[in-house]
């Protein structure tokens, strides 16, 4: 699950509110709020789409470390390229300048030719329109934001999804092709028990899952982030 930054603060909406119409609608469910305890989740929503999208894209089968010394790298060879106030405080470049860049500067921050495509299609389609600006995407309907960022080469709809919950602060987002959402609904709802092996059988189909989340309209995004909650709980303690 990803861990944004950038001042997290909480949502924007009544998460007590959604804590209390979630266990109410779903008891089953209300059992995990119960354990798991307080709704504890951040956004961070200062990032514009273009720049958590690239993000997402470095970050995409890697490791968090890894991943973050490449972001990392990316930003800082754009520095000799930033006026002398922004060079040295970590800016971002912008689309054009992402665009215009040679593949060996991409390269040499490690990033691979399938990155380097993607982050080349993003900056096209951030300049053309196709990704909105921040003042835009917030006026966007869920929906709508997935149609336009999923036109993006290596953007899918689970990273839209993400981005929804934990840039966005959008509440009724149900991400079923996320394995640790599937893996929490199959431990909260099917048989599956914290010592088991989990197996594909195991995990719930989509259909399932939407079934059971028209109970926890319009609170899907916190219901999703307890469902992740009980695959913590799932773990033996550390001793």
């Amino acid at each position: 699950m990803p861990r944004p930054h950038n001042s997290p603060r909480p949502p924007r909406y009544d998460a007590a509110q959604a804590v209390s119409d979630l266990s109410s609608a779903d008891p089953k469910l209300g059992k995990l709020i119960e354990r798991a305890g307080p709704f504890t989740m951040r956004v961070a929503s200062a990032q514009s789409p273009f720049e958590a999208l690239v993000e997402s894209i470095i970050y995409q089968q890697l490791h968090g470390k890894a991943a973050a010394t490449i972001h990392r790298r990316m930003i800082e060879s754009f520095a000799p390229a930033m006026t002398l106030e922004a060079a040295g405080t970590g800016a971002h470049p912008t689309p054009q300048q992402l665009l215009d860049c040679p593949n060996e500067q991409l390269r040499a921050a490690g990033l691979s030719k399938n990155k380097m495509l993607a982050l080349r299609d993003l900056a096209a389609k951030t300049i053309d329109g196709t990704v909105p600006t921040l003042a835009q995407i917030r006026r966007m309907s869920d929906e709508a934001i997935i149609e336009h960022l999923t036109q993006v080469r290596g953007i899918g709809r689970w990273t839209v999804e993400m981005l929804l919950i934990f840039r966005l602060g959008r509440p009724n987002i149900l991400p079923v092709d996320d394995y640790g959402v599937r893996k929490g609904f199959a431990l909260t709802f099917g048989k599956l028990k914290p010592t088991d092996k989990v197996t594909p059988m195991d995990l719930p189909k989509p259909d399932v899952m939407h079934r059971r989340a028209k109970k926890w309209q319009p609170w899907c995004s916190v219901a999703s982030w307890y469902l992740w909650r009980a695959c913590d709980l799932a773990k033996p303690a550390s001793h």
